[in-house]
């Protein structure tokens, strides 16, 4: 295994993706990415089966684009193009809650909702006055806070196989379920300076790992 390999968004992958019939990238991709896209659907207010039905069909739109999609570093990012499909798919569903329940009159109370009052012309290129709230800035600032966990939960299954088993199985108790060290100690029968030095090398690994993936989705 290269270990130097970013995971998600690599050029090699996305070319790989070209090839609609290359159906082990395109499983990379789902395993990848759906949980990105089913989070960000739930918390911009979309309830479970619109969720899942804007995910698949963000999906859908994912593998007819692609042949188009030119992956330029340092210019229009993966992260910005997928963006911009999955917002769409998710002013769809809403507009299509509305249409089923027809001319009720309510005060839109997610983002989704106030996503789907904007324009059409307005959702990708128009700048909304100022003094008019814009709903895009809070679905990029959601999206944004996805894709942190994205990355995050990315680079910890490389640490995972990159640091010692032991290391790791303490940092994931002590840092990511944030259980104290006197009970690091007890479930793992290992030291507290075990437990300190475990936080500190696996934590540079992490680190590292996100400041790479983030790196390689400019």
């Amino acid at each position: 295994m290269n270990t130097d390999e970013p995971l998600p968004t690599r050029a090699s992958l996305l070319a790989r993706l070209k090839d609609a019939g290359d159906a082990a990238s395109w499983d990379e991709f789902h395993r990848t990415y759906r949980g990105l896209l089913t989070g960000v659907a739930r918390r911009a207010g979309l309830n479970e089966h619109e969720a899942e039905e804007a995910v698949q069909d963000t999906l859908i739109a994912v593998a007819k684009k692609m042949p188009e999609f030119r992956y330029e570093p340092g210019k229009d990012s993966f992260k910005g193009w997928l963006l911009r499909i999955v917002r769409w798919k998710i002013v769809d569903q809403v507009r299509r809650r509305r249409e089923a329940r027809g001319p009720v009159v309510e005060e839109p109370s997610s983002v989704a909702e106030r996503l789907a009052l904007t324009k059409d012309s307005e959702l990708d290129s128009v700048i909304i006055p100022d003094n008019i709230a814009d709903p895009r800035q809070d679905f990029d600032a959601l999206w944004d806070a996805e894709w942190g966990r994205h990355l995050l939960t990315q680079a910890l299954a490389r640490v995972k196989r990159l640091a010692k088993p032991e290391q790791y199985a303490i940092y994931h108790l002590h840092v990511i379920e944030d259980q104290p060290v006197a009970e690091v100690r007890r479930t793992l029968g290992v030291s507290a300076a075990s437990v300190y030095l475990a936080k500190h090398r696996v934590g540079v690994l992490v680190k590292k790992e996100v400041r790479r993936l983030r790196e390689s989705e400019r």
